[in-house]
């Protein structure tokens, strides 16, 4: 189990921020727990740690939300994320956790730069395109596992069809909850539950509802224009703190 104090006093902030998200805006800040755990250690173990953390999140969401999900968004995208969790596991020694960092940085900075200059103002809602679904998909479920850095890449297809709050948050909460399930064989399998990680996710399991409740909360009573736009304002830092990290560790 860690015992450093400076661990601590950065993951209490980064659980309670990641469950404040999946209970209310689809998990956006989770892009958030891995980097801020990691200033104390290494990345690999700040997931590996959140991991059941997540997976206990997940469970709360699924309860509060239960039924409240676009059943057309999850049988387009969540086959193709289990494919992505699959390519994730198979390349785990292969793939640059960073150029993928990056990558998906990029991806958020110009979906909201794409947002902030040219629609900003009643947006028609999109049709969907299960094509791209399944792509989006994919996207999400190799980046979840990598880095549990999934968000964007279903915010990139799932916003733009202009769900109401309460069914973005529930078709949110289903996506990810099944694409962390997946994910815990490999990470298992991968060795990344080792007693010490599993003992430091029990210290800080306890946030994990809490946090997670008061999420649901504030999604139920929100302005929906409101809601939207804060869904866009939390891509940008996000997408500039992956491309960053991304792109600094890959230049040096």
């Amino acid at each position: 189990m860690i015992t450093d104090p400076i661990f601590y006093a950065l993951a209490v902030p980064a659980v309670v921020l990641v469950g404040l998200s999946k209970g209310a805006f689809g998990g956006t800040a989770t892009l958030a727990g891995v980097p801020l755990m990691a200033i104390a250690v290494d990345p690999v173990t700040a997931a590996a740690i959140l991991l059941p953390i997540l997976v206990v999140m997940d469970i709360v969401s699924l309860l509060a939300w239960r039924g409240r999900f676009d059943r057309g968004v999850i049988a387009t995208m969540l086959p193709a994320a289990a494919v992505g969790v699959l390519a994730g596991y198979l390349t785990a020694a292969m793939v640059s956790p960073d150029g993928f960092r990056l990558t998906i940085g990029l991806i958020a900075i110009w979906f909201f730069a794409n947002w902030y200059f040219g629609h900003r103002h009643q947006r028609p809602a999109r049709d969907p395109q299960p094509v791209k679904g399944a792509v989006w998909g994919m996207l999400a479920g190799f980046s979840s596992f990598v880095s549990h850095a999934g968000g964007p890449p279903f915010q990139i297809y799932v916003v733009p069809l202009r769900l109401s709050p309460q069914l973005f948050a529930g078709t949110s909460v289903v996506f990810f909850a099944a694409v962390n399930a997946v994910k815990l064989l490999p990470y298992a399998m991968l060795g990344e539950f080792s007693a010490a990680n599993l003992a430091t996710s029990a210290i800080l399991l306890p946030l994990a509802p809490l946090s997670t409740l008061a999420g649901v909360w504030l999604v139920k009573r929100i302005d929906p224009e409101l809601f939207y736009r804060l869904i866009y304002w939390m891509l940008l830092p996000i997408g500039l703190k992956l491309a960053y990290d991304g792109g600094l560790a890959l230049l040096f």
